[in-house]
């Protein structure tokens, strides 16, 4: 359950942050850690929480909603 919680949590600073690099200083880990993670998290849930591209990151309109 820590690791789940942990993963919101990486999430939810992604999202606030709108960036993995500054999301990665935040949390004191790797970019490439937290894309991980975010991808895992997706995964298991099935649903996809961020939409991304190469120079930005935004929550799509479910990750909004968990935001809220």
């Amino acid at each position: 359950m820590k690791e789940n919680l942990n993963d919101l949590h990486t999430f939810m600073v992604v999202a606030q942050e709108r960036s993995f690099t500054r999301a990665a200083a935040k949390l004191r880990t790797s970019q490439s850690a937290i894309s991980q993670t975010l991808r895992n998290l997706e995964d298991r849930i099935g649903i996809k929480l961020l939409s991304r591209t190469t120079r930005s990151v935004a929550p799509t309109e479910a990750g909004e909603y968990l935001l809220n």
